[in-house]
């Protein structure tokens, strides 16, 4: 929206509807709807794009108390490289293993195991879970958009959108300001409804639906401070009664603890409506813990929610104009810490390829991805909730213990893999890495300050592609280095051209500069394009290499360039991303916006021809240029 638009109000209807840059004329370039977790990264990221979104929700406030509360590993690596870590790293619980407890007719309440909850096998700088409430994550969002001139407009709620049989038109979109009660409408480039599983986005998209199980068994969760007996109260525990059903335990922030009581074990029970109150929840986990004592010195939340799996059956309407994230295209049971973590990363993968679209930069096929990339990560989540859910409810511990373990890397968000498409290019690679997968930790010492940082991490979300050449010796792949980079460089080059575009787009349509930029200097990455950042990575010793040794485009981003030769790791970068790399070899990869690899090369050092080849062929696939 404009910038002179009040938050308590949305702008009249616009008269003309073919104009599209923020603040200055009558279109926007994105509406979201819902200001939850995943509209709000969304925005959050937009703005950091240099996109001004409008972002509407229902609610007269921020999320207060209760709703998600876990974030998994690949999350906190995500706001990590957004720099939005580090309150939630600092007031968030950290839970490092999971323990079970049975008890049975037979045999009472004892502990039957306890696992770490991310093995070494899991890849992950932060092999914990972080329990933190869904507010303290919607506040680092909001504060990061208002630093960047966006805010959420509250109290307006969605009504439907219209759309003409002209495509080039702009989508109308309804909604409804509380506060005066009329009806405002706002015309836009793209919808996307983040509105959760009773979407009314997703409600206008014509045939569209969510299908599978929405029926199952009845759980009540409860936030608050407890007094109790219960050795493991911060651990997160599994605690099955054979008898009265199954409680998860949660450690939260401010001394809280979540349960997830079960209900109704087996449905066996018809239940009355005085099991949806907060007392009969309390009993009933009070029964499932005996004879360890359960009593609540205060209550935050509560709430009674069924279990259930579904998926809608498009995430877009025909057009790719509109879409569908979060609980608004799939819903799952909460016990795994899944739906927030997924939610934000629906919106995290969508939101670098809107922001290319909207400059004009990116071919058709770039926004087909999203369904492709993003539903195939809601089934598989589906798959594995069904199985989880079901070994929770049986309180079997192996069962249990043998979902978790099978579906771990998945759980912490590093197995969420994409399938082939034209961002993900199937390629031979010695080392750990492939292409639909994220980049896996390693650390490097950065030349120009001789920090040794996480390599994966190093390098800021901007909204841009990273491009690493990885050379044993850049003497001895000078020519190679000089070639590839020159052509990248030069217009004769789809990213030649694609950054004049990106490069001239950015100054038309672009965001004010948060103070947090006269920290983190996010120039030093965007020196060479807009679109891209070159890197190079050596195992050649400091002393024996400079920067001007470079080709000029390395030298630009001489930020970027990394020696491999921090001590002590069990396997450099080099090795573990790529198997090595050879005296004669170079090897290019490049790595999406959302750090996922797209593709992976390697050549001998008279091959650059191939290798330009290479790169015009992968972004020729999704780029105009």
């Amino acid at each position: 929206m404009s910038p002179s638009a009040s938050l308590d109000t949305l702008p009249d209807a616009p008269v003309n509807s073919d104009q599209a840059v923020n603040g200055n004329g009558s279109v926007e370039n994105v509406v979201i709807v819902g200001a939850g977790p995943a509209g709000l990264m969304l925005a959050s990221n937009l703005a950091r794009y240099g996109i001004k979104s409008t972002i509407v929700d229902d609610r007269s406030d921020k999320t207060s108390t209760g709703k998600a509360d876990g974030l998994q590993p690949k999350t906190i690596e995500t706001l990590k490289q957004l720099g939005l870590a580090s309150s939630l790293l600092d007031q968030g619980v950290k839970v490092y293993d999971i323990c079970f407890w049975n008890s049975d007719a037979n045999t009472p309440l004892r502990r039957t195991g306890r696992d770490v909850h991310y093995p070494p096998q899991v890849d992950v700088l932060e092999p914990f879970v972080l329990l933190v409430h869904q507010g303290m994550v919607e506040d680092i969002l909001i504060e990061d958009m208002k630093s960047r001139g966006v805010d959420v407009v509250r109290s307006s709620p969605f009504l439907h959108y219209l759309r003409t049989s002209d495509l080039k038109a702009p989508i109308e979109v309804v909604c409804n300001d509380v506060n005066t009660g009329v009806e405002k409408s706002l015309k836009t480039k793209y919808l996307v409804g983040c509105d959760g599983a009773r979407s009314k986005v997703r409600g206008s998209i014509p045939g569209a639906e969510l299908v599978g199980d929405s029926t199952r068994a009845p759980w009540g969760v409860l936030d608050g401070v407890i007094e109790t007996d219960f050795p493991d109260l911060w651990s997160k525990v599994v605690i099955h009664s054979e008898e009265k059903g199954t409680i998860l335990c949660i450690p939260r922030e401010r001394n809280m603890t979540r349960l997830y009581i079960e209900l109704n074990p087996g449905m066996t029970e018809v239940l009355s409506s005085e099991a949806s109150t907060q007392e009969f929840v309390m009993k009933r986990a009070q029964e499932i813990v005996a004879p360890f004592q359960l009593t609540w010195k205060s209550v935050e939340w509560f709430s009674v929610y069924k279990v259930g799996q579904r998926i809608a059956n498009r995430f877009t309407d025909e057009d790719e104009r509109v879409f569908i994230t979060g609980d608004a295209a799939h819903t799952h049971s909460p016990k795994a810490a899944q739906g927030m973590n997924t939610s934000m990363h629906d919106t995290w993968n969508l939101s670098w390829k809107l922001n290319l679209a909207i400059r004009g930069l990116a071919l058709p096929s770039l926004l087909t991805t999203f369904t492709h990339e993003r539903r195939k990560i809601a089934q598989d989540l589906i798959n594995f909730d069904f199985e989880h859910a079901n070994a929770f409810a049986n309180g079997d511990p192996k069962a249990l213990a043998k979902n978790f373990e099978d579906n771990i890397a998945f759980i912490s968000g590093v197995g969420a893999w994409y399938a082939p498409n034209v961002l993900n290019i199937e390629s031979s690679n010695k080392g750990s890495l492939r292409p639909g997968a994220l980049l896996l930790p390693a650390k490097v010492t950065r030349y120009i300050d001789a920090n040794p940082i996480d390599i994966q991490l190093d390098i800021p979300m901007l909204g841009q592609f990273r491009i690493y050449f990885v050379a044993a010796n850049p003497h001895a792949s000078s020519s190679f280095l000089s070639s590839v980079s020159s052509h990248l460089s030069s217009t004769n080059s789809i990213l030649g051209r694609a950054s004049v575009a990106a490069n001239n787009s950015y100054v038309m349509l672009n965001t004010l500069p948060p103070k947090s930029d006269e920290f983190t200097q996010p120039q030093r990455y965007t020196a060479v394009s807009k679109l891209f950042t070159p890197a190079l990575v050596t195992t050649i010793k400091k002393a024996e290499v400079e920067i001007s040794d470079l080709p000029e485009m390395l030298q630009n981003s001489r930020w970027t360039f990394y020696l491999d030769d921090v001590p002590g790791q069990k396997q450099s970068c080099t090795e573990k991303w790529f198997g090595g790399v050879g005296e004669g070899e170079v090897v290019i990869m490049n790595v999406r916006p959302d750090g996922y690899v797209g593709s992976i090369g390697r050549w001998e050092n008279d091959q650059a021809a191939q290798a330009c080849e290479f790169l015009d062929k992968y972004y020729g696939g999704f780029l105009k240029g």
